[in-house]
């Protein structure tokens, strides 16, 4: 991987995460960007592209969560930076993998590129999605109840992570089936998920107290 290329990703791109909500800042693409290195590891692929698209893939979020995966790909694909490593069809190809991350899609991702990072940034362990849930509805939904969290929190994680839900796994990865399971495990102990939720609940909102100066 070039050196110059990390470099001005880590200094350019990487920090316009830290404006976004807690489950969106750098942690979050750190993260997902060496959970796509070693999946990348399995395949034949570039891995300047990889990582590239691990630093971009969320950074739509500064335009607004409903399209970040387009303005997100868009924006990749603008970086006049970006020419200086990449060919044209290379930018395209991670351009179309930034469109085709997120979850909803019910699409197949067009590209190996894009079904990578689809599964990196998928944290499916159980402690991630409940912590992620419960501090996305704190940000969006600030004045509804504690008990409405709590059904939100379980009714999204259901409809999204549950045995029918619209998650689609792209790759074969080890963690991320066995992190299915165990929600799936859960699911079905409605009253203990529950309060595994309400207490990360107020883990949050006291953290949210404790920071109030960064709102």
């Amino acid at each position: 991987m070039r050196n110059q290329l990390i470099q001005y990703l880590n200094e350019n791109i990487l920090p316009i995460y830290q404006a976004f909500d807690p489950a969106h800042r750098i942690d979050h693409v750190e993260k997902v960007i060496q959970q796509s290195l070693d999946i990348a590891s399995s395949y034949d692929v570039n891995l300047d592209m990889v990582y590239t698209i691990a630093c971009f893939h969320d950074i739509g979020m500064q335009f607004g969560r409903e399209d970040h995966h387009l303005t997100g790909g868009l924006f990749l694909y603008q970086q006049e930076k970006l020419k200086e490593f990449f060919t044209e069809d290379e930018r395209i190809i991670m351009k179309e993998a930034v469109e085709d991350h997120r979850a909803s899609n019910k699409q197949e991702p067009r590209t190996l590129y894009g079904k990578i990072i689809a599964e990196a940034d998928r944290d499916i362990s159980l402690e991630i999605v409940l912590r992620r849930t419960v501090q996305f509805g704190l940000k969006h939904y600030p004045h509804i109840t504690k008990e409405e969290h709590v059904q939100r929190a379980y009714q999204h994680i259901l409809e999204k992570y549950g045995p029918e839900g619209y998650l689609k796994l792209w790759l074969e990865t080890k963690k991320n089936k066995e992190g299915l399971k165990e929600i799936h495990d859960l699911l079905k102990q409605k009253e203990v998920m529950q309060m595994k939720i309400e207490t990360l609940y107020e883990n949050e909102k006291n953290h949210q107290s404790d920071d109030s100066f960064e709102e």
